[in-house]
């Protein structure tokens, strides 16, 4: 008989969504008028259609490969050349950070690059991640064997977890511990806050000190309008060398279903062997992707690099101006009704203080039973987060005033 990855047996009972599914699909059964009602505020998936340059573009590139003499079979592992550099010129270059084209690897989304970057890394690194986090940073881990148990809070030993609080604006200070591998993400999920320039500088700074490795997850950076905060953390003097940035086009171009991403792996990052060696990651990162994968699709990279288009780009600000208008109404409805906010500024989530000490759950079951409204509890996202729930922006904009309207009722 086969052996299994007994790591997977260390999870906690369910990942946080099919939790949450779990319990309205039991509401809806239950209450099948009320489920009629139903607004979904919970997890971060976009509503609104697909831009018209990326489905042109996508039609085109389908057209393509119905003819012979446009047909394309496997396609570079890496990603398609003109999506590479359509990226590593607009995303980075056009705001003068030095990122070659072949430091850009297309992927199906930053949700699996978590866990696809742990296939390079070895399992001695000490690991930290803020809390709240997005679970995937920890389960990942977990599943990779780079945790202990899990504890009574939720948490695995043999992980450095860096409280996210109101005090500390939900950004982590730099631990006075070691750690080797450390995940940020900003604009924050769940929390909706983003780190200053100084605050990311304090990292890097942390990172060469202690020859680390950043992790860094800008999958809403195309939110950000504070013209103060960073986009990316290569803004960063000397990121270069100690940081890997993760973006998507999930929430800007709405690819949540179609699946496109990229990571920007620098080929000045180094990582340690036990004899001591210091290699460059790049070529192991290369290496992984040309054995591991095909890359994603023709159409779908067509599309991703139609959004860089005068077109795209002005229907992905359309997008992002409607999904920041519903947080507006949002969190202008929950500070109304005298609770306490956070975030819906500079990303579309809104980090809601729950009231009168309700646990997290039990607010998540408040608003599922006496409002019909789908939002995700806090603990879910760590022990840092109990006491606080998540309300997505992700929704139209009649949705989004039906839930400010309901709010007044909470």
């Amino acid at each position: 008989m086969a052996y299994l990855n007994e790591n997977y047996l260390k999870l906690q009972a369910g990942y946080l969504f099919p939790e949450v599914a779990r319990r309205v699909r039991e509401f809806c059964e239950a209450n099948p008028e009320a489920a009629k009602g139903l607004i979904r505020c919970g997890i971060g998936d976009v509503t609104e259609p697909l831009p018209r340059a990326a489905i042109d573009a996508m039609k085109r590139a389908i057209e393509e490969l119905g003819h012979r003499e446009t047909f394309r079979g496997y396609g570079p592992e890496q990603g398609y050349e003109f999506l590479r550099s359509a990226i590593a010129q607009h995303d980075y270059r056009d705001r003068n950070i030095d990122i070659a084209d072949d430091e850009i690897f297309v992927s199906d989304g930053s949700k699996c690059d978590c866990g696809y970057l742990l296939d390079i890394l070895g399992d001695q690194n000490k690991v930290a991640v803020p809390d709240p986090v997005y679970p995937v940073y920890v389960d990942t881990n977990v599943m990779a064997g780079h945790s202990g148990l899990a504890r009574e809070d939720g948490g695995y030993e043999g992980i450095l977890y860096l409280a996210c609080t109101a005090g500390n604006g939900f950004v982590p200070d730099p631990p006075a511990e070691h750690a080797d591998l450390v995940y940020l993400c900003f604009p924050n999920n769940p929390t909706g806050t983003v780190a200053s320039r100084k605050q990311l500088s304090r990292w890097v700074d942390y990172a060469r000190e202690h020859e680390a490795l950043l992790l860094f997850d800008a999958a809403y950076e195309a939110y950000i309008s504070d013209p103060e905060i960073p986009h990316s953390i290569f803004e960063i003097p000397e990121a270069r060398e100690c940081a890997i940035e993760l973006r998507s086009f999930s929430k800007n171009g709405g690819f949540t279903g179609v699946r496109c991403g990229f990571t920007v792996m620098p080929k000045s990052v180094l990582a340690r062997t036990e004899n001591g060696r210091r290699l460059p990651l790049h070529p192991l990162w290369q290496r992984r992707w040309s054995t591991k994968s095909n890359s994603v699709s023709y159409p779908v990279q067509r599309g991703a690099e139609a959004l860089y288009s005068p077109e795209g780009r002005k229907e992905i600000r359309a997008l992002i101006d409607h999904y920041m208008g519903n947080a507006k109404i949002l969190r202008s409805a929950a500070a109304k009704d005298g609770l306490d906010v956070f975030g819906g500024v500079n990303a579309p989530y809104i980090w809601v203080k729950t009231p009168n000490g309700l646990t997290s759950w039990q607010m998540f079951d408040r608003m599922l039973r006496e409002l019909n409204v789908v939002i995700t509890p806090g603990a879910g996202f760590g022990a840092q987060g109990e006491g606080y729930v998540r309300i997505s922006a992700f929704n139209s904009r009649e949705n989004a005033e039906e839930v400010a309207r309901r709010l007044q009722e909470l």
